[in-house]
Parts: C-alpha cells; sequence; structure tokens
C-alpha cells in the first residue's frame, strides 16, 4: 500500500482507507480492497460478524473493531489514536461504499481534522448500480437515501421527490409496499419506476414498470417483499411552480385549520384556483398521510 503523511517530527501518519466492499456476491471484492483489508492494522466494522464473512472467504486475520451508529463518536477518537500513532486503518460498512446511508463519515471527517491521509478504494454501490440497470437517461441522479420512517418529516421528504430528476432511494422489505403505494399517490400511477431487489445475490431481480403497476408485481411472487431494495425513480415532468408551492402551502394550513380555511387563505397566499385547492384539501382530510 502507498505510504502516509509524515509529521513535523518526520514520523509517518497513519492512512485511513475507505474501502468500498461488496452488497451480496463476495466475487465483487476488488483486488485493492482485498490488499488494503489484509495490509491494514486494524478494520473498523458496521457489523465485524457481517465483514468476518468477507475476511474468512479471503484468508484475511485482520483484528476488526465495531464502528456504528450507537458507538460512532467513541469508535472514531479511538480509531484517530491508531491513525496518529502511524497505524493503518481501514473501513468498511456492512456492504457497498461507506459514508452513504452508513457509519463512517464521522471517522473520515476527524481524520481529515487530524491531518491524516484519507484514501478511497472505490469499488460496489448499491445506488449506482441500481441506477445503471434502471435505463433512465439523465446526466446524473438524485441520491435520498433511506426515507423518514413516518410524521411531517417524511412527508416533506416525499414531496421533495417530485422533481424532474432521477431519484435513487433505499428501502426496507417491511416498508417497500407502503413506500411505492404512497409515491404513487404523490407521483402519479404513470411515473416509471425501476425496482432493484437483491443486487448481485442469486435471486437478484430488476423490474422496470410504473408506480401503478409496482403494487401487483410485489404481489406476484411471496419472495418480492424480502431482501434489501433499491428503488429508482424516473425524472419527473416539469411541474407548475406556482401549484407546487400551492400544494405546500396547503399541507402547511391544514395542520391547524378546516379544509375550507385552509383552501381560501391558501388561494389568497399563491394565487392559485380556491376550487382546486378545496378539492386537494377534501381529498387530503378523507385519505389522511400514515
Amino acid at each position: 500500500m502507498e505510504r502516509g503523511k509524515v509529521d513535523a517530527t518526520g514520523n509517518e501518519k497513519g492512512t485511513l482507507y475507505v474501502v468500498a466492499t461488496p452488497i451480496g456476491n463476495l466475487a465483487d471484492a476488488s483486488p485493492r480492497a482485498i490488499e488494503a483489508l489484509r495490509a491494514a492494522d486494524v478494520i473498523a466494522c458496521e457489523d465485524t460478524r457481517t465483514t468476518r464473512t468477507l475476511l474468512s472467504h479471503y484468508g484475511i486475520a485482520t483484528r476488526t473493531v465495531s464502528l456504528h451508529e450507537h458507538n460512532e463518536r467513541a469508535a472514531s477518537l479511538s480509531l484517530i489514536k491508531d491513525l496518529l500513532a502511524g497505524k493503518k486503518v481501514a473501513l468498511v460498512s456492512d456492504a457497498g461504499t461507506p459514508g452513504i446511508s452508513d457509519p463512517g463519515a464521522l471517522l473520515v471527517a476527524e481524520a481529515h481534522r487530524a491531518g491524516m491521509r484519507v484514501s478511497p478504494i472505490p469499488g460496489p454501490s448499491a445506488a449506482a448500480a441500481a441506477f445503471s440497470a434502471a435505463g433512465f437517461a439523465a446526466p446524473g441522479f438524485r441520491f435520498a437515501g433511506f426515507l423518514p420512517a413516518s410524521g411531517a418529516a417524511r412527508r416533506k421528504a416525499l414531496e421533495a421527490l417530485a422533481g424532474t430528476t432521477p431519484v435513487v432511494l433505499y428501502e426496507a422489505p417491511h416498508r417497500v409496499a407502503r413506500t411505492l403505494a404512497e409515491l404513487a399517490e404523490r407521483l402519479g400511477p404513470q411515473r416509471e419506476v425501476a425496482i432493484a431487489r437483491e443486487l448481485s445475490k442469486k435471486f437478484e431481480e430488476v423490474a422496470r414498470l410504473t408506480l401503478g403497476e409496482a403494487e401487483k408485481w410485489l404481489a406476484g411472487a411471496p419472495h418480492r417483499t424480502q431482501g434489501e431494495f433499491v428503488i429508482v425513480l424516473s425524472p419527473g415532468e416539469p411541474r407548475d411552480d406556482r401549484a407546487a408551492d400551492a400544494a405546500r402551502v396547503l399541507e402547511i394550513l391544514l395542520e391547524s385549520l378546516p379544509p375550507s380555511e385552509a383552501a381560501k387563505l391558501a388561494a389568497r397566499i399563491t394565487g392559485a384556483p380556491r376550487n382546486e385547492l378545496y378539492g386537494k384539501a377534501l381529498s387530503r382530510t378523507k385519505n389522511p398521510p400514515k
């Protein structure tokens, strides 16, 4: 591996390697990733048991420590001490690239602050893999990670997905049906979507269809509500900014006013048709967000 930085005393500083690991198929581990894990003095893992499967497969005996969402700050401080002592630290997540909807960003930030060398070793990413298999022509995409589980934060996040840029979401199996139904309600049943599950694994599936067809596809086989999901939304049609603003204003007013008053006030604020806003207000009242 490359040598680290040298401090004012001439001693070599440690290096933090941010290592992408397979998202399912162990054969996707790159030679550089295996070299880094083998050469490291310690490997920081989201779950040491998960990483041990990969290490055992390649005969790597490097010491592992846990770094997850509940101990990230304390673990990062300990690992910074290792780096200051000149050690090589490898950071991995359970699958894919660390720091993307996974712990690790705090350790990387602290390493930069401490003047350590940070070296990314690129490789598997579920977001990039799903987007490449979706076939939506666009110069880029917006990565939204996991949506908030409930409440106003979830409603706001769903509303923000209505733009013209493709969106990549991660979703848990027990919430995927609900999420797809809410996307269809918010964005319309004709919006195209690619649903990728179990990427790179034995039962991998990538289906491109409309949001209106998603419920039937999920129900088409019992195993389709299992595994890890990536949802890729196609680019949306340009929207009338005034209509989008009116919808947001209406939603806020409905939190404290009855439908008729909320629609009347939203129309005065935004200039949108009152009758149209009233119809939306009644619909939201009859079908409140979960």
